[in-house]
């Protein structure tokens, strides 16, 4: 396939395997990977790529499962000339491959509160798509706008409102790539913000794993049971008190296994399969579902094909 693809000034690899690219280690390989040199590089790439060849952009992988099959046509992946970070006023820029730790780091510089951001894994590409927050913020709270590039390879500016932000998901042309945001937050001391952040990941260390291999959450909160997040919301109802309540934390299929650490995390043990994480994943919906009557929603990205026996 590569020898009919546009010539690139970045880096096209045939069949590269996508377990070496995402968080929790899994996942067959690329039909091809795409690394644009620069935006030129990938507006000219998809204005020449076929129309009938599949696009995916894809961040650094923190909160995806590739199945064991791989991913058909082309995955493409930002790294540097997309990942600059600069704030002027109380407006901060972020290219779509910065990660969002660092876009909350290089704001408290600056005196601009984006501390939500600290603890997110991942990066701002991917928390645009999935329109992330934490501690009561959400992307849709402080985004002003962001600039993509069409599937036709047109540069393209949209205002917050036009992405339908919603909880954990959005609206964005089908193909396009994001590759920079326009944030607006409050002032801030920056030591006090600092501050905030140290607690913040004070806070998660103690009550997630993150020494494991996860994808952060699994499922969403159950929706209209604290959906949102926001801190005036009601707690009765996230998606790990149920799990807990359906008996499935520290449950294990094949080398995967819901944390007992905290039970809406899946963790790669470290030999597991994708199909052992999303198996995994589905009996625990199962039985939620079986105890409670209430269906979790996948928060975790799955994509890609399964492996054929």
């Amino acid at each position: 396939m590569i020898d009919q693809l546009p010539p690139v000034r970045g880096r096209l690899t045939e069949g590269r395997l996508l377990s070496e690219l995402t968080w929790l280690r899994v996942g067959g390989p690329a039909e091809v990977l795409f690394q644009p040199a620069d935006l030129q590089d990938l507006q000219d790439f998809l204005a020449a790529l076929p129309a009938e060849v599949p696009v995916f952009p894809m961040g650094v992988g923190s909160n995806l499962i590739v199945r064991d099959g791989g991913m058909r046509g082309v995955v493409i992946r930002l790294g540097r000339g997309f990942n600059g970070i600069e704030a002027e006023g109380t407006r901060v820029t972020a290219g779509a491959a910065a990660l969002d730790a660092h876009v909350a780091k290089r704001a408290a510089q600056a005196g601009v509160d984006l501390t939500f951001l600290r603890t997110i894994p991942g990066s701002i590409g991917g928390a645009v798509r999935m329109n992330a927050g934490c501690y009561g913020t959400y992307v849709a709270d402080r985004l002003v706008e962001i600039r993509a590039v069409t599937r036709q390879g047109a540069l393209v500016t949209l205002p917050a409102a036009e992405l339908n932000l919603q909880y954990r998901q959005s609206e964005l042309p089908e193909g396009a790539v994001v590759v920079e945001a326009v944030f607006e937050g409050p002032q801030g001391d920056p030591a006090g913000l600092d501050a905030r952040m140290e607690a913040q990941l004070k806070k998660r260390d103690e009550t997630q794993p993150t020494k494991d291999r996860t994808a952060g959450s699994t499922f969403r909160n159950p929706a209209g049971f604290s959906s949102t997040g926001r801190e005036d919301d009601t707690h009765e109802m996230k998606a790990w008190k149920v799990i807990d309540e359906a008996g499935m934390r520290g449950a294990t299929q094949g080398g995967a296994q819901m944390s007992p650490m905290h039970s809406n995390f899946l963790v790669n043990t470290g030999e597991a399969s994708a199909a052992d994480l999303e198996g995994l994943g589905e009996e625990v919906r199962k039985r939620v579902f079986q105890h409670s009557g209430l269906q979790l929603q996948w928060e975790i990205m799955r994509v890609g094909d399964p492996l054929e026996n």
